[in-house]
């Protein structure tokens, strides 16, 4: 497996380009290519070769009915894959493509059906990342890519997650820095009477009314799936789960939260805050405002370490969720890495870009609701 370590904007085209052409190349081929995108690193092939494509399947344990998402580089790249693009199609892409908007359309017949899981829809996006766009150029066929994990683990926003998953099973992992948002595309649907979120993400229903709104009917809101086949990634299965056992808690304010964390650590079975355990157990995704909190409640606030038995993780100094969003999936993997056994996170409320990061967050928990 070759890992190819770019700048994070990379100035120099012709080195870039240099980089990128052996795994443009592979994916021209028939080839698996992690990459990086503005979202999350993406594992892609070929669209447009159906044994590619299930390369994809075979590498994630991905389930057949769950459909993936083609990347192209250019605007004009889309209309081939689909038997037609509105006019509000135009009027979103030209508002946030390229960007983290991925698209339900008509799909025509050249994309294959493992593609769309036998749907007569596609989904289409065009990334922002200078990578991932140079990369579909080169490669000169449409990419098909869903998350570089491995079925059901956090989504990768970082290079070492994807070797991590898929060390010695891809040939080519494009090394790009760290994800810019942290969590996957919004997923819009297009073929239904109203337009409809069928997975929410940075570009937020409120940034797509503002756009479209003359043209809306019923207010769009996130799908559910059904039996059959889900038009949409992450809508149907299980998605982002640490090996941890993850627990939210989702109250109002930030003291709130914080006697929620620590009710839970001590439901666990953490000991008393000047004991020491051996090994690192508990892992806290917080802001620091809330830390402060727990720290007070737990009378560890004048102490100068915190007892063996925590781990941190901090996203932001307040409550913000977009700094939850674009730290969330690296923090899941680093406290997995340090063997935690329960993960306690901070909700925050439904609303804007809180939307999306809860969508993950009780994902991830296994679907409940947050405590």
């Amino acid at each position: 497996m070759e890992i190819a370590q770019l700048e994070d904007s990379p100035a120099d085209r012709t080195r870039l380009d240099r980089l990128l052409l052996p795994a443009a190349k592979a994916l021209r081929t028939g080839e698996l290519v992690a990459f990086p995108t503005e979202t999350v690193y993406g594992l892609g092939a070929n669209a447009l070769d159906a044994d590619a494509v299930a390369r994809i399947f075979a590498a994630k344990g991905r389930p057949g009915d769950n459909p993936l998402i083609i990347h192209v580089a250019h605007p004009a790249d889309i209309e081939p894959l689909t038997t037609g693009l509105t006019p509000l199609a135009h009027c979103l892409l030209e508002a946030f493509a390229p960007g983290p908007l991925t698209l339900i359309l008509p799909r025509s017949e050249i994309v294959p059906d493992i593609v769309t899981a036998g749907l007569d829809t596609v989904a289409v996006r065009i990334p922002a990342h200078p990578v991932a766009r140079r990369l579909i150029e080169l490669a000169g066929v449409p990419v098909a890519a869903p998350s570089a994990n491995k079925s059901g683990r956090p989504s990768p926003t970082r290079a070492w997650h994807v070797e991590e998953d898929f060390s010695g099973l891809i040939p080519y992992i494009i090394d790009g820095g760290s994800c810019e948002f942290g969590l996957e595309s919004t997923v819009l649907d297009l073929t239904d009477e109203s337009p409809t979120i069928l997975r929410p993400g940075a570009i937020t229903q409120d940034m797509i009314d503002r756009v479209i709104g003359k043209h809306s009917g019923t207010s769009r809101k996130q799908g559910h799936a059904s039996a059959r086949a889900p038009k949409s990634p992450g809508m149907k299965y299980r998605h982002y789960a640490p090996k941890a056992r993850l627990v939210i808690c989702d109250q109002s304010s930030s003291l709130e939260r914080a006697a929620c964390l620590l009710a839970h650590l001590v439901e666990e079975g953490w000991q008393s805050p000047t004991t020491a355990q051996a090994e690192p157990r508990f892992g806290l995704y917080l802001c620091r405002e809330t830390l402060v909190a727990f720290l007070q409640l737990s009378d560890l606030m004048h102490q100068a370490d915190l007892p063996s038995g925590l781990a941190l993780e901090i996203y932001a100094e307040h409550p913000d969720p977009q700094a939850a969003s674009h730290h969330l999936f690296n923090a899941l993997r680093s406290f997995d890495r340090r063997g935690m056994r329960l993960i306690v996170a901070e909700g925050l409320p439904l609303q804007g870009h809180g939307l999306a990061y809860m969508n993950r967050l009780v994902k991830a928990a296994g679907g409940g609701e947050p405590v």
